[in-house]
């Protein structure tokens, strides 16, 4: 399939909506689809609730041509009824009052939220991706049962389901959400040349206080729960021993770094851990490069777009054979996957890895060929704005 210029076709008025715009793969994912869009000539708005915290505020380290940004404040995380029906009623009557012809939401409750205002509002096209599953293994099940019966009600308000990888299509199916024929696979774009390009760097180690030539093992999550941290301590304490110059660089930033920060002390590898903070996303490459291998030890994840953007810069990855991860981390091709919570494993294989340039060069560049063209990001913008004019054009006539 062949994708670029589609100015003969009619321009759209989209609106995307995003409970936060933390730095993250889902936001960047959805700037991402509003620069393509707009490159194109369509009118594209962002709605988003606030960001707070740690985690960072995406929409002030990126650079994108200027568009329209509202921000409900009652458009929040958690579960909150009272904000909930008031983000709802706002949602509804700024759909109503602005007539959009696509509104895209992104994210469990602005998706829930998002979808039920828009058709309510009489939104032609009401579209969604699964950027990642609410309702996963390591959820409460009173919560797992509560987003399930959201995600089936808010299906029913939206004419196409889109989701990052199909392992969670498969579990939406499996958990009767809505029929399969509603989904439909996009991968996540991003710049996947810059990834290419992106070169070992002194001076940045240097900054980061690597030695020169010390292996290292990276990770690019949010320094949050169930983000792999939990065994990527006790991983790196095993392998610190093997390997004498073996350090460790975390890109990300959350409510979990002075926790990090003193269990890594207490484990005497405070010389070896380099944390990078937020990185700017168009920053990322240059980080990742500075590694020999990846880590993605997520427990909940929809397709990890670290283990992209380290398969790009032609590092292989290790991850847990879990969501989307084993549709990029082929075993034994592009890195290894292991058992969730298997550090056993992650520790066999990093060490097999981290022993054997030559492996990792291999798998790197599998990995490489892998993702290029595959995840490159007007792609996506491409593939997602045929998608909109082809349902537009159903539901109007136009």
């Amino acid at each position: 399939m062949e994708f670029g210029s589609m100015s003969g076709e009619r321009k759209m008025k989209i609106c995307h909506v995003i409970t936060r715009m933390i730095v993250g793969g889902a936001q960047e994912n959805t700037l991402l689809t509003i620069k393509g869009h707009i490159e194109k000539g369509h009118e594209v708005v962002l709605v988003t609730g606030f960001s707070p915290g740690r985690e960072g505020e995406l929409l002030k380290n990126v650079e994108m041509p200027p568009f329209p940004i509202v921000e409900i404040p009652e458009m929040v995380r958690e579960i909150s009824p009272g904000k909930d029906m008031k983000a709802l009623a706002r949602l509804r009557e700024y759909f109503k009052r602005e007539k959009f012809d696509v509104v895209h939401t992104h994210s469990s409750k602005a998706g829930i939220i998002g979808r039920i205002a828009a058709r309510q509002a009489g939104v032609p096209v009401v579209v969604h991706t699964v950027h990642g599953q609410a309702f996963h293994a390591y959820e409460k099940t009173w919560k797992k049962c509560l987003y399930i019966a959201a995600e089936w009600l808010a299906a029913k308000y939206c004419d196409k389901i889109y989701a990052v990888a199909q392992a969670m299509i498969d579990q939406c199916v499996d958990a009767k959400v809505a029929p399969r024929e509603k989904y439909m696979v996009v991968y996540s774009g991003m710049d996947t040349a810059a990834f290419a390009n992106a070169k070992r760097d002194p001076e940045l180690r240097k900054s980061l206080g690597i030695p020169e030539n010390a292996k290292v093992v990276a990770t690019v999550a949010r320094l949050f729960p169930m983000k792999g941290y939990e065994e990527m301590l006790p991983a790196a304490a095993r392998l610190a021993k093997e390997f004498p110059d073996l350090h460790f660089l975390p890109v990300g930033d959350g409510p979990m770094f002075d926790d990090l920060q003193k269990q890594i002390a207490e484990l005497g590898l405070t010389e070896r851990f380099h944390f990078a903070g937020l990185v700017p996303p168009h920053k990322v490459c240059d980080y990742i490069a500075q590694a020999d291998l990846l880590w993605h030890l997520s427990l909940h994840e929809g397709l990890p777009r670290a283990v992209v953007q380290a398969l790009a810069v032609g590092i292989p990855a290790i991850g847990y054979k879990l969501d989307g991860t084993p549709e990029v981390v082929l075993n034994g091709e592009t890195g290894y996957v292991t058992a969730p919570q298997d550090v056993d494993a992650v520790v066999k294989h990093s060490s097999e890895l981290l022993s054997d340039a030559a492996l990792r060069q291999k798998m790197g560049e599998n990995g490489r060929n892998l993702v290029i063209e595959r995840f490159a990001w007007r792609r996506m913008a491409d593939i997602l704005e045929k998608e909109f004019l082809a349902l537009l054009k159903e539901k109007t006539g136009k």
